[in-house]
Formats: C-alpha cells, sequence, structure tokens
C-alpha cells in the first residue's frame, strides 16, 4: 500500500509541474505578441509621435497588464514620491498640497 500512495503522490506533482508549464507560454506569447505590436507601432516610420494611449487602447492585453504592473510597484512609486519631497521647494510643496485637496 505505501507503495501506491508514493506514486500517487508523484502523479500529483508530475501533474502540478505540467500544469504550470502549460500556463507558461500562454503568458509569454501574450506578452511577446504585445511586444511584437509595440515595436511594429515604434518601428513604422508613418508615425511622427508616438502616442502611449494609443498603443495601450490597439494591443490587445497591454492596457491590463499595464494597470496590473504599476498597481504592484505602487509601494516603490509612494516610496520615490516620498523621497523627492526633501528636495522640493516650499512653493512647489504647496501646490502640490492644492492639487490633492482639489482631488
Amino acid at each position: 500500500m505505501p507503495r501506491k500512495s508514493a506514486q500517487t503522490e508523484e502523479e500529483t506533482e508530475i501533474e502540478k509541474i505540467i500544469h504550470l508549464k502549460s500556463n507558461q507560454p500562454n503568458k509569454d506569447e501574450s506578452l511577446s505578441h504585445m511586444l511584437a505590436a509595440v515595436l511594429e507601432y515604434i518601428s513604422d516610420e508613418e508615425v511622427e509621435e508616438i502616442d502611449f494611449e494609443y498603443i495601450l487602447d490597439h494591443t490587445e492585453g497591454l492596457r491590463k497588464w499595464w494597470e496590473q504592473y504599476q498597481e504592484n510597484n505602487r509601494k516603490k512609486i509612494e516610496e520615490e514620491i516620498k523621497n523627492s519631497l526633501s528636495e522640493l521647494s516650499f512653493e512647489e510643496l504647496q501646490k502640490i498640497r492644492e492639487q490633492i485637496k482639489e482631488k
């Protein structure tokens, strides 16, 4: 009996590995597709000015990925802002304060 349960555990581990591997190509493929679309747009000689919003709107899945990326890096962004505040003048800080109050 112990052999059978050991085999079952082994099979479960193999199934997990296969499942993880099968998900990875889809993610890589999606990222590759988004990168290719962005590079194609950037390299288009007819495009005079790169429009970031256009890229987000016309590249499938890119806006969702970008929003997730921003949310994941929120803490880092907050820390960068806190660190840069000490370098600002009093007037600049007041302007920021006013902008925050307006929201």
